[in-house]
């Protein structure tokens, strides 16, 4: 009779903890986005507040505000390289300082598409403006992200942006999308915030891990049983 393996039977019960423990780990992991997912949808569904009151909550992923930025109509804005359903293009981003604030937003004021060249006009005025805005998260831009030229971006920067609006004074870090117009006059300048994109394969994945675990705990016992019948035999 041929002795236990011992060396299978050690390889096999550490392949099955490592693959039980990454479809754990993806369990866990679907709970946490399910939990991001309705927290964001909480959050877009809450009603447009004052800034002050939403800057004062805290989490400000999704949340819209009412802003009053004085001369953001015609503010100087600087274009971010984008695409809106579809279509390439730029986003108009300008400066405000929102009335009674100490620091300045950076407010994506909307899309334009490529086959557009007229832009808003950029004259200097304090005539207040009204808008809703929704606050976003975002990366930094990596290290392969092209350089700004002419005024246009490639990615979303704000220290760069700022300097490049000649913003004094502290800017928060948040994009800030304008989902009201902020200019009725110009219909080519589309405002609007990207949808939320959450991938959520979590679940998928928890299944890959414990069906190669079972298919491993089958695999081992066919072994053992065809060791067994030469044994027998």
């Amino acid at each position: 009779m041929r002795r236990f393996p011992w060396i299978l039977t050690l390889a096999t019960a550490a392949a099955l903890v490592l693959l039980v423990g990454l479809g754990v780990w993806q369990v866990e992991r679907l709970k946490w986005k399910e939990g991001l997912i309705a927290a964001a949808e909480a959050a877009a569904a809450k009603p447009p507040e004052p800034l002050d009151q939403v800057l004062a909550d805290g989490d400000l992923e999704f949340r819209k505000a009412l802003i009053v930025c004085p001369g953001l109509a015609t503010a100087p804005y600087v274009e971010l390289q984008s695409i809106h359903e579809g279509q390439a293009g730029v986003r108009l981003i300008s400066a405000c300082k929102p009335a009674g604030a100490d620091f300045s937003l950076l407010i994506d004021r909307g899309f334009v598409a490529d086959g557009v060249s007229a832009r808003p006009r950029v004259i200097e005025t304090s005539l207040p403006l009204v808008l809703i805005g929704e606050f976003r998260r975002f990366d930094p831009p990596g290290g392969l992200t092209p350089a700004p030229a002419n005024g246009r971006f490639y990615a979303r920067d704000t220290a760069a942006m700022a300097q490049a609006l000649k913003v004094q004074g502290s800017v928060r870090p948040e994009a800030v999308f304008a989902v009201t117009q902020t200019n009725p006059e110009f219909a080519a300048l589309t405002p609007s915030a990207p949808p939320a994109a959450f991938s959520n394969n979590h679940f998928g994945y928890a299944l890959t891990w414990f069906g190669l675990a079972i298919a491993l705990l089958g695999f081992y016992v066919a072994l053992l049983r065809r060791r067994n019948k030469k044994d027998i035999s």
